[in-house]
């Protein structure tokens, strides 16, 4: 048996990755840390998901910027993304999930592997407000279906309650 008593660890519930995530965000010291380890998991427990990554927003005079956070995956050319472009920018910007079965029929989408078919960007938000966003790509076409969709959205929000927990005020006693 292997981890959580399953004997596949690359076949893992997506429940039992669900929990998991809670579980590491309670002891996380950092939300870099959180976000690593929601990529290496997601990455290495759905064989399907060949990019894992998070790209979290920063504002700047001359326009909002997602910049990558932690990933899982190739390294990608896309370490900057202004909200007006690709999938990202336009998920960002919508504040909604977006799923996209064929990346190639999409002009939105900036091309960061030859491979990749199929991707879905989830929106974190923090306080009310996007914060960033969960990015993953498979190489397989229509890769998300609704269990994906509500594992990539479940893993948004926990790092959005993580950064909203980090953000409060401390009392001091």
């Amino acid at each position: 048996m292997s981890e959580g008593g399953y004997k596949n660890s690359a076949r893992m519930p997506h429940k039992y990755l669900l929990n998991e995530f809670e579980d590491y965000a309670r002891s996380a010291a950092k939300a870099e840390s959180l976000m690593g380890y929601v990529s290496e998991r997601i990455h290495r427990h759905i064989p399907r998901y060949n990019w894992v990554g998070f790209y979290m927003l920063e504002r700047e005079a001359g326009g909002d910027m997602l910049v990558l956070g932690p990933f899982k995956g190739a390294p990608t050319p896309h370490t900057r993304i202004p909200l007006n472009q690709g999938i990202c920018g336009a998920s960002a910007s919508a504040g909604k999930t977006i799923v996209v079965d064929d990346v190639n029929s999409d002009p939105r989408y900036l091309a960061c592997s030859l491979e990749t078919k199929s991707e879905i960007v989830v929106p974190v938000f923090a306080n009310g407000k996007v914060a960033g966003e969960l990015d993953v790509d498979s190489h397989s076409a229509a890769a998300f279906g609704a269990e994906d969709r509500k594992l990539c959205e479940h893993a948004a929000a926990t790092v959005g309650r993580f950064l909203e927990r980090r953000s409060r005020p401390r009392r001091i006693l």
